[in-house]
């Protein structure tokens, strides 16, 4: 245990550094990392890896409750974010997913700074199913 805890905080940090926005890893074997901001890189995970694999870490650099959603329907174990809402929390609380964060927010904002992120509100009495769904429906990615 304290070795995984180590090994994910090695990984955290150089995550931190990197030009990465996602990293999904299996153990400590990296399966996908993305550049692309907002959601569309967790619904690219979850269209083509997710969720056939064991041991499911998640490095985001934004946490808000809809990303909090698709890592369920990931089937992560556990994430790490310099940013998380306590809505994503909740959410991931509710789903015994373990999470380990730098800075906690009550909501993510929108990209102004003037009120909640769409995605976020959208995201809102959503079941992760629920969600999912609809980000299809929608065609968004963000």
């Amino acid at each position: 245990m304290i070795n995984n805890l180590i090994m994910n905080a090695s990984l955290f940090n150089d995550f931190l550094t990197s030009a990465n926005t996602l990293r999904v890893y299996d153990g400590d074997r990296l399966l996908f990392a993305s550049t692309k901001d907002g959601l569309q890189p967790l619904m690219e995970y979850i269209a083509g890896i997710a969720p056939h694999q064991n041991d499911i870490t998640i490095f985001d650099k934004i946490m808000g409750n809809a990303a909090a959603l698709l890592l369920v329907k990931a089937d992560c174990h556990r994430v790490y974010s310099p940013l998380a809402s306590q809505l994503a929390i909740n959410t991931l609380t509710d789903y015994n997913i373990e999470c380990h964060f730098t800075e906690v927010v009550p909501y993510i904002q929108n990209r102004e700074g003037q009120g909640m992120c769409p995605m976020e509100e959208l995201s809102l009495n959503k079941t992760p199913e629920q969600f999912y769904q609809l980000l299809r429906h929608l065609g968004r990615n963000d």
